[in-house]
């Protein structure tokens, strides 16, 4: 296993829990990045910062990456899962329910 760099590290310790009712404000704006649950939120986030643009398209390609729908919004509303995660990645709140 090969040790994390440093934005990695800084990345993972800005990375939080978060409520839906805190994200509607973002999601209302259009700011809210859905990564799928078999991705690395931090690994993600960190290829968003270093513009490694050939990664998140090919993750936007898979439907890995994404703008949050209408439906996912309604649907994290309606349940309100406790285990949303998400980092701030200007302008993007990006955001992983975890199983």
């Amino acid at each position: 296993m090969t040790e994390p760099t440093d934005t990695y590290a800084a990345i993972l310790g800005a990375t939080a829990r978060i409520e839906w009712k805190a994200l509607e404000p973002h999601f209302a704006r259009g700011q809210v990045l859905w990564a799928a649950m078999d991705l690395d939120l931090v690994e993600v986030a960190q290829a968003l910062i270093s513009d490694d643009s050939a990664t998140v398209k090919s993750w936007m390609d898979q439907s890995k990456v994404a703008l949050l729908t209408d439906e996912q919004a309604q649907d994290w509303s309606e349940r309100d899962p406790e285990n949303l995660w998400a980092v701030v990645v200007r302008p993007w709140v990006l955001v992983q329910e975890r199983g």
